[in-house]
């Protein structure tokens, strides 16, 4: 993720959960006008105010070594076209031998 895509994320977030900017204000304690300036990309939010708001939105903020974006991205892609999780490791208990 760029951060020129956070707050279209924390935007589609919110509406995906159907609260208002006044509602997620109101859970978070942060002025409606500045959840709309960081979700207009008009400001830097805090790194405290974007943790707050993602997790009023059950999303987590991850720092992700760069060189390992592509393969994070593979993975987010992967799992976009399907409807059941995917595990990204197998146990050898759990191996279809028996």
């Amino acid at each position: 993720m760029t951060p020129r895509s956070i707050p279209g994320t924390l935007k589609r977030a919110r509406e995906q959960k159907m609260l208002s900017q006044r509602e997620l204000s109101g859970r978070i304690g942060l002025p409606q006008a500045q959840i709309s300036r960081i979700e207009n990309g008009t400001v830097d939010p805090r790194l405290s105010s974007l943790i707050e708001i993602a997790r009023a939105l059950d999303l987590e903020l991850v720092f992700v070594p760069r060189a390992i974006v592509p393969a994070v991205e593979a993975l987010k892609r992967g799992r976009s076209g399907t409807t059941a999780a995917i595990p990204a490791y197998k146990l050898d208990s759990e191996d279809d031998d028996g």
